[in-house]
């Protein structure tokens, strides 16, 4: 099976579940095990999250505190991949702040693809991307020239044991970044810089 984000066929990893991208170092699932859309949104709405619980928006935070350190309420915003409870922009939208949300399911919303914008979040949702350099191609082109795009993921590294890992138990976790692919990434299109902090991954164009 080729990577879906560099096309280098992979190699076995984790049993025949996995592949290994010797080109990105991404980590990819065997496609036989994509769920369908209708399972996957299901599983999504399995999600009990509450744009208002504390606990919630903490995990956020590292987004939220970002944009609300370096842009202000004149600048616009996208929540690429908001979900069914978009906490990233209610938090900010309570601060006067415009951004508008996007999501394939929940907030399918075309006319939000059609502008730009000067930061773009997309908080736990790079790892659901099924064709990831299509979607990467879409995000930079939505990206303002000096904008920001702030994605939170878990990276892997060889530390974390692969077969038992909650960000690879999960259903809808199909592509798997490490920091090499983040190189890649920021290679492949052009980002003028690429920050790792933690989760929270900023690329600016």
């Amino acid at each position: 099976m080729n990577c879906p984000l560099c096309q280098h066929p992979g190699n076995t990893f984790c049993g025949d579940a996995y592949f290994v991208c010797p080109g990105c170092s991404g980590i990819f699932k065997n496609e036989r095990d994509y769920l369908s859309p209708e399972r996957e949104a299901d599983r999504y709405r399995e999600h009990r999250n509450d744009v208002y619980d504390p606990r919630y928006r903490k995990f956020v935070s590292p987004v939220t505190d970002h944009i609300l350190e370096h842009f202000s309420t004149e600048h616009r915003g996208l929540d690429f991949g908001s979900g069914t409870a978009p906490v990233i922009s209610q938090v900010l939208r309570e601060q006067d702040y415009f951004i508008r949300s996007y999501d394939p399911f929940f907030a399918n919303n075309p006319e939000c693809l059609r502008e730009t914008y000067d930061y773009i979040a997309c908080c736990e949702v790079m790892e659901h991307f099924h064709d990831p350099d299509k979607e990467f191609a879409l995000l930079h082109r939505l990206l303002k020239p000096g904008g920001t795009l702030l994605c939170m993921t878990h990276l892997y590294d060889e530390s974390i044991p692969f077969k038992n890992w909650y960000y690879r138990n999960d259903s809808t976790h199909v592509f798997i970044y490490t920091a090499k692919t983040i190189d890649y990434l920021a290679n492949r299109f052009y980002f003028r810089e690429v920050l790792i902090r933690d989760r929270l991954i900023l690329f600016k164009k």
